[in-house]
């Protein structure tokens, strides 16, 4: 006898590069197809396309905000009548929490990207109370919301009341299948080689790092990779610090893993995260990382003296800088494919959908 397939579509606003776009289009193109039919339905259009979506069921509403996007969404659900509906992305999930009492037989799933309380002291106030309150109600309204961290799971039960029975903890996964580099001791006539790939955002905390790296008497030099609002202050302070010749810039790239493998270590300052997959990256090629302890899941992927280090604050990050130590790249990688290797994640992902289905 057919089995009959659990039809889930997965919502997001458009396929730019992020790390929510890039999980959710995974998800959508590994689920097991024995048990699930998948769609990614894109609010957005194809145009913006980042990711490898060949084999992929997927559908580009082509609008430019979410809000012009949701009477064709109410559409395409009232047709296609899917067990799961799983979005990402505040303002998203926020849509889909107003939305979902229409659709009494459907469950919806929001992830969560952030830890709210953590990101909003380094973020742009808000002074639309009305908002505020409508997305505590509607993410209530969601049925389940999937955490990438423990922090983001204590953050929806404190911040938004959330009962913990409709949290679910599933970290990201390691999407690609890495090589680990070859197993290189420091060479300290060597120019040490520092990286950090993200948002030029203040939350992401280049200055701090900058500012450690100042203090730095060795020669090295510091690949900072991505764009954002901040790049004209990190510029600055890169001059200011007299850190012009040792500092490279990168905008794009498609070939990160080659950075990362070349690198000696992985830099992060961030204040807060959700789930960095730049540093889970960096540890799957087998690159240990310093970074600054921050709510998020940075403390799920670091293990102190096992794949690199967390300080506490910039004293404790330069004494890292300073007595830079060998890491086995083989352990760096193992420490985090033993945890989040896309085949756990999957797993994770399978027993939580087929379970939820069989409750409502």
């Amino acid at each position: 006898m057919k089995k009959n397939k659990t039809k889930a579509i997965f919502i997001i606003p458009n396929l730019m590069p992020g790390g929510a776009e890039r999980v959710m289009s995974f998800l959508a193109k590994n689920l097991n197809s024995s048990d699930f039919e998948t769609t990614l339905l894109v609010l957005g259009h194809e145009a913006n396309t980042a990711y490898d979506i060949m084999g992929v069921n997927v559908i580009f509403l082509n609008k430019t905000r979410v809000l012009t996007a949701i009477p064709n969404l109410i559409l395409h659900l009232l047709k296609e009548k899917p067990q799961i509906i799983m979005s990402s992305i505040d303002h998203l999930n926020v849509s889909m929490g107003m939305i979902s009492p229409i659709f009494t037989r459907i469950v919806f799933v929001g992830r969560q990207a952030s830890v709210s309380k953590a990101s909003s002291d380094y973020q742009a106030k808000s002074t639309n109370k009305f908002f505020s309150i409508l997305r505590k109600w509607a993410l209530r309204k969601l049925n389940y919301i999937v955490c990438q961290s423990y922090d983001m799971y204590l953050d929806c039960k404190q911040e938004y009341q959330i009962p913990e029975n409709k949290l679910k903890i599933i970290h990201n996964p390691i999407t690609e299948n890495f090589s680990v580099k070859h197993n290189e001791p420091i060479d300290k006539n060597r120019v040490t080689q520092f990286i950090t790939v993200g948002r030029l955002a203040i939350i992401k905390g280049h200055l701090r790092i900058l500012n450690v790296l100042s203090n730095i008497k060795y020669p090295f030099v510091y690949t900072i990779i991505g764009s954002g609002p901040e790049k004209d202050s990190i510029k600055k302070s890169v001059d200011t610090l007299n850190l012009t010749s040792k500092v490279k810039f990168v905008d794009f790239t498609n070939d990160v893993e080659r950075y990362l493998r070349e690198s000696d270590f992985y830099l992060q300052g961030s204040f807060a995260e959700g789930f960095p997959n730049a540093l889970l990256e960096s540890c799957a090629v087998g690159t240990p990382v310093i970074v600054f302890d921050a709510p998020g899941g940075t403390r799920e992927i670091v293990e102190d003296g096992v794949n690199g280090f967390i300080a506490k604050n910039e004293k404790e990050y330069l004494q890292h800088l300073n007595n830079l130590e060998h890491f086995d790249p083989k352990t760096v990688s193992n420490s985090v494919y033993s945890k989040f290797d896309k085949s756990i994640i999957l797993e994770d992902y399978k027993s939580f959908f087929l379970s939820i289905t069989k409750s409502k």
